[in-house]
């Protein structure tokens, strides 16, 4: 038993850097073939169709390379609920009542314990609050799993609504010489964000005899089932939900030309070309993109794109001849264009006429996701039987806490 540990690493790793290598080699033949067709256009004024599907073939053999390295990555990372909680009697308690509620539906356990802890969690709609260690393990799961919450920032709040006051124009201030008249200064001009939670929901299944089998962890089961549901709802939300019983996502606020920017709309550029990039010195249009973001947002800064656009982006080359984009070069870490990080949100639009399909910035500074605290659950036998439902609901809200931190490129003249 000592040894069976290192062995899963050993084996983990292996599998990583064995996925790392096809994704490296993919990527060389991918050049190989794109640099073919470069030269059939420049010679013969197309491309040869043979390439072009060739082509096409590697992209999405690119794809499923960095789909399974990222599948590998994130299996080892995964967090195993502890049998021992950090509370230890408290959180013992409530695990031990919690899991009688979910096999057997005996709810006194929990309804002493949230009394006890009176519960900033309870809802009109009933249900209780998962265990904490489960809560844990379903949230550290949707940073890993939704691209956005992996890049944004998150705050927990015990309430209904996050209120964040900002300045629209900030305090006056000025040089003045030692013994100089002091003119009064300006006031700061504040303005409040509102970052209502709304719910979200999955009602996993069980059957009886999965809830009979003592060798079952019914905490593990339940953070697995609701975790992938909440992540995908979550994803789409925080790109382009519109803010009614869902965040509002940073593509449904208005946008505007960068040169016309202010607060409270994304300020945009355009490529030049309907649903394209322009033919020549493509690059270019990425570096005017980048420099729209000010230098103390693009230290870290990323872009944001969904796979077809990315695979778009993937064809293009600086003025040198080397390639923009580059794929992962250790576990964990994401592809790069122009030496800044790609996030991969597949709720992002594709590359059209006047489409935004690449969002850039800080999305840390630039969107706030917003988590009340508590999961909880509520146990249905009656309405599917002989299944018995977990109706499981959190409270999430989102939105761009500053205007300034995201820019987007837009396919059109």
């Amino acid at each position: 038993m000592a040894t069976s540990t290192p062995i899963l690493e050993t084996k983990s790793s292996s599998e990583i850097n064995h996925a790392l290598d096809d994704l490296l080699r993919a990527f060389e033949t991918y050049k190989d073939e794109n640099d073919r067709r470069l030269s059939d256009i420049e010679t013969r004024g197309a491309s040869d169709p043979l390439t072009t599907d060739k082509l096409d073939r590697l992209d999405r053999a690119l794809d499923d390379h960095k789909r399974r390295l990222d599948e590998i990555s994130l299996k080892s990372a995964r967090p195993h609920l502890s049998s021992t909680a950090p509370n230890s009697h408290l959180s013992r308690e409530h695990r031990a009542a919690f899991d009688g509620y979910i096999r057997k539906g005996e709810a006194g356990g929990l309804l002493d314990i949230e009394s006890k802890a009176l519960s900033v969690g309870s809802g009109p709609d009933g249900g209780y609050l998962v265990p904490a260690e489960t809560e844990t393990t379903v949230n550290m799961a949707l940073k890993e799993i939704s691209p956005i919450r992996a890049i944004a920032s998150v705050r927990q709040v015990s309430g209904s609504v996050f209120k964040k006051p900002f300045s629209v124009a900030g305090a006056g201030a000025g040089w003045v010489a030692e013994t100089g008249t002091r003119s009064t200064t300006t006031s700061p001009t504040l303005a409040e964000l509102s970052f209502p939670t709304m719910e979200l929901y999955a009602m996993p299944a069980a059957t009886p005899a999965l809830l009979d089998d003592a060798a079952v962890d019914i905490d593990q089961w339940i953070a697995e089932e609701v975790r992938a549901a909440f992540a995908e709802q979550e994803g789409t939300a925080f790109v382009t939900g519109n803010g009614s019983s869902r965040p509002t996502g940073f593509m449904h606020y208005d946008k505007v030309a960068e040169a016309s920017w202010e607060w409270g709309k994304l300020g945009a550029i355009k490529t030049g070309v309907d649903a394209a990039f322009p033919a020549s010195n493509p690059g270019d249009k990425l570096i005017d993109f980048v420099y729209t973001l000010k230098a103390g947002y693009r230290a870290n800064a990323r872009f944001v794109m969904n796979r077809a656009t990315q695979a778009s982006v993937r064809k293009l080359k600086d003025g040198d001849g080397h390639y923009l984009w580059h794929p992962a070069i250790s576990p964990g870490e994401s592809p790069s264009l122009m030496g800044f990080p790609v996030t991969e949100a597949e709720d992002m639009p594709d590359v059209a006429a006047d489409a935004y399909a690449i969002a850039f910035g800080d999305f840390r500074r630039g969107y706030l996701i917003v988590d009340r605290v508590g999961i909880r659950v509520l146990r249905d036998p009656y309405s599917s039987k002989p299944y018995v439902l977990f109706y499981t609901t959190k409270r999430v809200g989102g939105g761009v806490q500053d205007f300034d931190a995201i820019k987007l490129l837009q396919f059109g003249d």
